[in-house]
C-alpha cells in the first residue's frame, strides 16, 4: 500500500500493470460486444436501437464515479499533502472527460429512433452535460496555472464542489419528471433480461479495467514530469520506461 502513494513506487508498480490492464479490458470487452449483438434478444419496444445502451449505461457508470474519485483524492490532497493523490485526480480527469462525451453521445444516437431527437433539455441529460463542462474546465485550469501547487490547489476544488453534481444525475428521474427512463438495476433487483443484465455488466467491467489501465499510464506521465529532476526519474526517462 505503501508504494501507492510513493512516486517511486508506484511508477514501476503501473508500468508492470498498464498492458496486462488494457489486453484484459480488450477481451472482456470483446466478450460483451459479442454478447450485445449476437445473444442478447431483440427488445420488444426498442427493438435493436436498444444496443446502445450497453455503452451508453457503462460509460454513465464509469463517468459518476470517476468524478466521485477525483474528488475523494482531491480532498485527500488537501488534509494531507500528499502529492500522489492530487497527481491520482489529475489523471483520471481525461478517462473521465472521455466517458462522460461517451455517454452523451450515446445517449444521443439512442435517443433519436426513441424519443425522436437527439437532444432535449431533460434534467438529466442536462446535469450530465455540467459534469462534462465540470471536467473539461478541471483540465483548462489544471493547464493554465503553471505553478503546480496553486494548480493543485484550485482543481481539487473544482472536484470538490463539484461532486455535488454526481447525485443529482442519479437521482434527477426521481426528483423530477424527466423524459429519461428510470433505473433498470436498482438495490432491490433488476427488471431487464438476465442476459442483458450480464452483457451490461460485462461492458462496465472492461470499461472500469480500460480505465483503470489508462489512468494508470496517465500517472506515470505526470510523476515523471514533475519528478524529471530526480535520478531514478532520469534514468527512467533514459531507458523509455515510460
Amino acid at each position: 500500500m505503501r508504494k501507492l502513494f510513493d512516486p517511486q513506487g508506484f511508477y514501476f508498480f503501473a508500468g508492470r500493470a498498464v498492458r496486462p490492464l488494457f489486453a484484459l479490458a480488450a477481451v472482456i470487452a470483446a466478450v460483451a460486444l459479442y454478447l450485445a449483438f449476437f445473444v442478447a434478444p431483440i427488445d420488444a419496444t426498442q427493438g435493436n436501437s436498444y444496443r446502445i445502451l450497453f455503452i451508453h449505461v457503462a460509460s454513465a457508470w464509469m463517468a459518476m464515479l470517476i468524478y466521485v474519485l477525483m474528488a475523494v483524492f482531491s480532498a485527500a490532497a488537501l488534509a494531507t499533502e500528499n502529492r500522489m493523490c492530487s497527481i491520482f485526480a489529475s489523471a483520471m480527469a481525461p478517462t473521465g472527460a472521455l466517458m462522460c462525451f461517451l455517454a452523451l453521445f450515446s445517449g444521443s444516437v439512442w435517443g433519436r429512433p426513441t424519443w425522436g431527437t437527439f437532444w432535449v433539455w431533460d434534467a438529466r441529460l442536462t446535469s450530465a452535460l455540467i459534469l462534462l463542462f465540470l471536467y473539461l474546465g478541471f483540465l483548462a485550469l489544471r493547464s493554465s496555472i503553471s505553478d503546480i501547487k496553486r494548480a493543485d490547489k484550485a482543481c481539487a476544488m473544482i472536484a470538490i464542489v463539484g461532486v455535488v453534481n454526481v447525485p443529482i444525475i442519479y437521482f434527477s428521474v426521481r426528483w423530477w419528471n424527466t423524459l429519461h427512463q428510470g433505473a433498470s438495476i436498482t438495490s432491490s433487483g433488476s427488471s431487464i433480461h438476465p442476459i442483458m443484465l450480464t452483457t451490461l455488466l460485462l461492458m462496465v467491467a472492461a470499461f472500469w479495467v480500460y480505465s483503470l489501465g489508462a489512468t494508470f499510464a496517465r500517472t506515470r506521465t505526470i510523476i515523471l514530469e514533475r519528478e524529471h529532476r530526480a535520478e531514478w526519474a532520469q534514468r527512467a526517462a533514459l531507458k523509455g520506461e515510460i
